[in-house]
Parts: C-alpha cells; sequence; structure tokens
C-alpha cells in the first residue's frame, strides 16, 4: 500500500508546485526529467492522479488535497481502478456508479457550479450539463487521414496493434495516450486534428464551390497550419498565404508544410491586432481567422486551464478578436468568405463577435454553428461563414 500512499503524496507535491503559467503537459515533462526516480508506470500514474485533481474543478475545494485527489478519481473513472481498491475500496466497488449517483454517495452538491463556474457565459445552443460533465473524461486523440493514405493508415495501425474508431473515410478516434509517432509519418500520411476541426472542412467547400475565380486564401491566425493542410489537400490548386504573430511558429508551420508536401504558399509575419498588411486592394475571397481565444471549448484536454482560469480574460479576448477581423475584413474580396472560427464556448467570443462583424462591415450571415464536441469525446468549436457581397465593390 506504501507504494499508492507514494504516488498521492508525489501528486500533492507537484500540485502544490505548480502555478497555472504553462500547460501542465509541460510542466510534468520538466519535473520528471528532474527526478528520474520515477519509472514510465509510475509517471503515468502520478500524472493520471494530477489531472483527476484538476478536472474537480473546485469541488470541495475546502478539503485536503490528498482527499480531492481521491475524489477526482472516483469521479472519473468507470473501471476498477488499483490506487482506490487500496485506499478506498468502497468507492472502488461503486466505480460504475452513473455520475450524479457518485455525487450524491461523496455528498457533493452545487456540481456543475464548482467545475464550471462560468455557465452563464455559454453559447445558448450548448446543453450546460453534458458539456461539464464530459469535462470528467479525457477526449480521445483524432486522425485526419491524408488523400491516397487512408488504407496505409489503417493497415499501419491494425498491425502495430493499436484501437481505433473509424469515424469516416478520412477520420479516425484513437485512445488519448496512443503513441502515433513511431507507427505513421504524421503530416505526411496523416495529421493530428480534432474531429469537429476537422468539420470546419464542410465550411471550406460551400464557400469555394461558390467562387468561380481564382481561389485566394489567407489563413491569418495560422498556428501550426493544420486547417491550411485541410484546405489544400481539398484543393491543391489555391493561392496560399499564412500569417502569424510569431516568426517562430511560422518556422515550424514550414517544416510541417515540408512534411505535408506544400510548396507554393506564402508566409508574413503579422501582429493582427495592431496592424495590417500595406495592400492598396483587397486581395484574398476567402479569409481564415481560427482567432485566439480561450480555449475553453477544449479545456477536456486541458483541466488545468480550467482551473486557473479567470473570468475577466473572456472580455479581453473578445477585444483581441474584435482588432483582427477589423484588421482583417479590409481584405476580403466582393464576393468573397470570411470564415471565422474559436475553439471558444462563450458568447462573447463567438455569437457577439458575429454581431460585431455584421453591424460594422455589413457582411451577409451563411451560416453559423455550434460544433458540440462534448458527446464525441472531442473539442466543441464554433464557426461561420460570412460573405461580402459583390454590389460593394468599388467601381
Amino acid at each position: 500500500m506504501s507504494r499508492y500512499h507514494s504516488y498521492i503524496n508525489s501528486a500533492k507535491e507537484i500540485l502544490k508546485k505548480y502555478e497555472g503559467k504553462e500547460p501542465f503537459a509541460s510542466f510534468l515533462k520538466k519535473y520528471f526529467s528532474a527526478n528520474k526516480k520515477y519509472g514510465s508506470k509510475d509517471r503515468k500514474q502520478i500524472g493520471h492522479l494530477c489531472y483527476c485533481y484538476f478536472r474537480m474543478g473546485k469541488i470541495s475545494i475546502e478539503l485536503p488535497a490528498e482527499e480531492r485527489i481521491l475524489m477526482g478519481l472516483f469521479l472519473c473513472s468507470v473501471e476498477s481502478n488499483e490506487i482506490l481498491q487500496q485506499l478506498k475500496p468502497e468507492w472502488n466497488e461503486k466505480i460504475s456508479l452513473p455520475i450524479n449517483e457518485k455525487l450524491v454517495m461523496l455528498s457533493i452538491k452545487d456540481f456543475i457550479e464548482n467545475i464550471f463556474p462560468f455557465n452563464d457565459e455559454l453559447s445558448d445552443s450548448i446543453e450546460k450539463e453534458a458539456f461539464i460533465v464530459s469535462h470528467l473524461k479525457q477526449p480521445d486523440v483524432f486522425l485526419r487521414l491524408r488523400p491516397g493514405k487512408e488504407k496505409a493508415v489503417e493497415d499501419k495501425l491494425k498491425n502495430a496493434g493499436i484501437n481505433f474508431e473509424i469515424i469516416s473515410d478520412s477520420c479516425f478516434a484513437l485512445p488519448n495516450s496512443t503513441k502515433i509517432d513511431p507507427v505513421i509519418e504524421l503530416n505526411k500520411e496523416a495529421v493530428v486534428q480534432d474531429y469537429n476541426s476537422q468539420r470546419t472542412g464542410e465550411l471550406f467547400q460551400s464557400a469555394i464551390r461558390n467562387l468561380k475565380s481564382e481561389i485566394s486564401v489567407w489563413d491569418c491566425c495560422a498556428g501550426s497550419g493544420g486547417k491550411s493542410i485541410m484546405l489544400y489537400d481539398l484543393y491543391p490548386g489555391i493561392s496560399l498565404t499564412v500569417s502569424d504573430k510569431r516568426e517562430t511558429i511560422l518556422i515550424n508551420l514550414g517544416k510541417r508544410f515540408k512534411e505535408a508536401g506544400i510548396k507554393n504558399y506564402k508566409s508574413i509575419v503579422a501582429d493582427l491586432p495592431v496592424e495590417t498588411f500595406n495592400l492598396k486592394h483587397p486581395t484574398f475571397n476567402l479569409i481564415l481567422a481560427d482567432v485566439p481565444c480561450t480555449g475553453s471549448g477544449t479545456w477536456g484536454r486541458t483541466p488545468e486551464q480550467l482551473y486557473y482560469f479567470e473570468e475577466e480574460k473572456v472580455n479581453e479576448y473578445a477585444s483581441l478578436q474584435k482588432k483582427i477581423v477589423a484588421n482583417v475584413i479590409p481584405h476580403l474580396k466582393p464576393g468573397g468568405y470570411l470564415l471565422y472560427m474559436t475553439c471558444s464556448v462563450f458568447k462573447k467570443e463567438n455569437e457577439d463577435i458575429v454581431e460585431f462583424i455584421k453591424q460594422n462591415f455589413n457582411l451577409q450571415l451563411i451560416k453559423m454553428e455550434v460544433l458540440k464536441g462534448y458527446d464525441k469525446r472531442a473539442d466543441t468549436m464554433f464557426a461561420v461563414m460570412l460573405s461580402l457581397p459583390k454590389q460593394q465593390e468599388k467601381l
């Protein structure tokens, strides 16, 4: 039993040192690198305990850390657990109970408010309880299979004995802990991309079908370039420009594009909230604005961000998003399309920004949707397609 107490004590020590200033996965990696005594199973068990603690949100925050760690492990588990079997056998016997019965058993009240205290900020179409309960489960990893590589990827996963679920012809779901790198050639054969991020491709296609001229695309907050690679796979002949405010990000994107076989593109460093391009005429007929946001639709993957989140950040991001769209829309050709996206669940970053765009730039709403992931072990995203009427073109 001392081994299990050791796991708990190590988790307590790590949680005490962590201050939420960097992704917990990075912090954990550094911690274990500096403390070589932990084996691979130890690292996995201790890390899982820490994540269970964060998934509790602020439930029973007054309790000692050890108690909250075990409560988190109980709430997040659906199968018998060796740690609970040793330290809380009466809980382990009830491990398969529905979450509501577990909460009653633990005398936990105000579950919704304590695990996600910002539920009044949610977009209207989100089912609050289902979304909030989903934070107790780690989302899956999703692969987008690149054209022509579907059979090769499927065969490699099967030969490696990796469990996966076929979501569609081009999308597989795998358990989160799956080691993919040794099995397939990432970016060349498949891209790690969340299910709902892949679904935004449906909006790409609806816009491009209506564009009859040469398709010029600006991925203005390109990040790692996942959506640009998806767009390239759908339409290899596009004229593609990518930008980000950090040159290091674009260097990494360039390496990823090289692995993906994308050679013809333009890359620009631009801090969009404070600057615009020096262009005399509108240049692009499709702009992808996957803007910086709270990331609240992905907190199931990074529950430490939910634990440390400060509500005023919602307004800060909304202000930033308005500045970005105000600086990119002038570069949209009449008849062109703006695809605005976030991985946020907050109305101020989603529907309220759409209203800002419509009122200030006279763009027309084509389609708007909250892409719900909480019932699919995926991220939740927001995506909206707007168009600039052709009659606005100057003679």
